[in-house]
This record gives C-alpha cells, structure tokens and sequence, in this order.
C-alpha cells in the first residue's frame, strides 16, 4: 500500500552555508532512499533566527509501505506529516508491533545515554569539588 504524505523538515545551526549544505544533502539522501520518491519539493531559504541560521523544506512525498514510513519518522525526523493519500490506513498488527518496538528501543536508547550523561555529569561534579573547585551550593 503506497502512502502519500506532506512533511516538514527543519535544521537549525550554524555557520549559514553549513545549514544550506547539510539540507541539501539531507534532501539528496532522501531521493536515494529505497521506498521513498520524492513527488514535490519547497526548499526555504536560509535564515538567521537569534543565534543560529535555520532552514526547512515542505516535501511531499511517496513512501511504498507503513514500515517505510517508519523508518522515513525515525531516520529523518520530520518536525511534521500529513498523510494525504489514503484517508484510511489498512495496517496489520505485525507492522504495529514492529512500529511499537522501533519507538520503544529507541526510547530505552535515549533514556540509557540520558542516564550516562547524568552519571558523568555527578562524577565530574565530584572531581571538581575534590580538586578544591567550587563547592557545590
């Protein structure tokens, strides 16, 4: 079942021509993606937004089956979808269950570096303190 969809994907950062670049090459690995043809394309142009540059483009585009567009989410995480084409998604529970466990790692994924951070973060606060740093408040 081929799904049509609108997306929005955003970059902020900085210098600008690193912005410019880096969505161009997103937009290219794009059309290069096996399941995924890239029906239209609005690229903004670049600009600056308090500190950084930032930049978007509105895609539209066809994505060949549910689990592709899965992996369209995670991989390019758009700040936004629509789909457009079909009003109603016919999907069997397996590829629920596989959409439901890609989120769920991902999540453990994310909590387990968050936790890392949060250790490292205790421990260098420790060695500072240890070292006649300033003391913790």
């Amino acid at each position: 079942m081929e799904i049509t969809i609108k997306a929005i994907i955003e970059i902020a950062g900085f210098p600008e021509e690193h912005v410019k670049n880096t969505m161009n090459m997103v937009i290219e690995n794009l059309g290069k993606e096996k399941g995924i043809s890239i029906l239209k394309k609005n690229i903004a142009p670049v600009e600056k937004v308090t500190q950084m540059w930032s930049n978007f483009a509105e895609l539209e585009l066809r994505i060949s089956n549910f689990k592709e567009l899965n992996d369209f989410c995670f991989n390019y995480m758009p700040s936004s979808i629509e789909i457009m084409d079909p009003i109603k998604l016919n999907i069997n529970s397996n590829e629920v269950d596989d959409l439901l466990n890609d989120l769920l790692a991902r999540l453990h994924n994310f909590t387990m570096f968050l936790k890392n951070l949060q250790a490292e973060n205790i421990v260098l606060k420790r060695e500072k303190e240890a070292s006649g740093g300033e003391k913790k408040k």
